[in-house]
């Protein structure tokens, strides 16, 4: 669903990410894994269409993103750390412009825009403005829009900070129910634990290259994700 092949990115002299290659595969939750300043989140960017890229190829479920960008993004969804949202709209207006962009038609988005405003307890207040919400709500309507047009591939930056325990719940819950319909999932997460248990692969990045790539299982072995990250962190110390 999302092939990576000789990834570099740089910022001036500094080099972000180098000749990363990496494959996230459908019907699979992926999780990235890294300290902070790795590369997680410009690999991230790089791969939905924000940031352009020095070197390298990116698909998404078979669309090159720099040669056909708007078919690959309307493949994809992405939801950053800290959304920046349009604050002066009220939350069902933000949901129906983004519904707009993806060309969702009205009976759809309706049924959509109910499901998920009720499963994340944000249905009241969505005729509400979006800068009235607090952090969590705003983490809650990107997560919404990021649904609306059923993505083959969803790209989340730490998508559990901020949320609530419920919240966190119903996200995982629809994380694992799109893979089932063949999606990908593709996630930056400090929180080790729900991506052990959560996630099916899990890639490891370090200084901008990645150093372990397979299942939970095959990098776990019979220890914890935990330690097999502090383990590689002792290595480069």
């Amino acid at each position: 669903m999302l092939r990576i092949r000789q990834l570099t990115k740089r910022y001036g002299d500094k080099v972000a990410v180098e000749n990363v290659d990496l494959h996230v595969e459908a019907g699979k939750i992926t999780a990235f894994i890294g300290h902070n300043g790795a590369g997680k989140t410009t690999t991230l960017k790089c791969s939905c269409g924000i940031l352009d890229f020095d070197e390298g190829e990116i698909e998404i479920n078979g669309i090159s993103i720099k040669e056909r960008p708007v078919e690959a993004k309307k493949q994809l969804a992405y939801i950053p750390d800290n959304p920046n949202l349009y604050e002066y709209l009220s939350g069902i207006k933000y949901l129906e412009f983004i519904a707009d962009v993806f060309g969702i038609d009205e009976e759809l988005r309706r049924e959509r825009i109910e499901e998920y405003s009720q499963l994340f307890g944000l249905r009241s207040e969505l005729g509400n403005k979006i800068g009235t919400y607090s952090h969590g709500m705003k983490q809650k309507l990107a997560v919404i829009s990021a649904l609306i047009h059923a993505p083959k591939l969803m790209m989340l930056d730490e998508p559990f900070v901020g949320l609530d325990p419920v919240a966190t719940h119903q996200l995982k819950v629809l994380m694992r129910q799109m893979c089932d319909r063949g999606s990908a999932i593709f996630f930056s997460t400090h929180i080790l634990e729900v991506a052990e248990k959560l996630c099916d692969h899990v890639i490891i990045i370090r200084n901008g290259k990645i150093v372990v790539a397979g299942t939970m299982e095959e990098v776990r072995g019979d220890t914890s994700l935990e330690n097999v990250f502090l383990e590689l962190e002792e290595q480069h110390v």
